[in-house]
């Protein structure tokens, strides 16, 4: 693990998720919705 440093911080950042889309529609419901939540928590466990 490689950590970053800044002027007064410490960090290790793996992963940033953006979800923009044209005019904020939601996108991200439904069955979808959980499918990505499983998919973010099963990659956070593994780290």
């Amino acid at each position: 693990m490689e950590y970053r440093y800044g002027s007064h911080t410490v960090f290790n950042i793996e992963y940033h998720f953006v979800w923009v889309t044209k005019y904020r529609y939601k996108v991200l419901k439904g069955e979808i919705a959980h499918r990505v939540k499983e998919l973010v928590r099963q990659s956070c466990e593994a780290f």
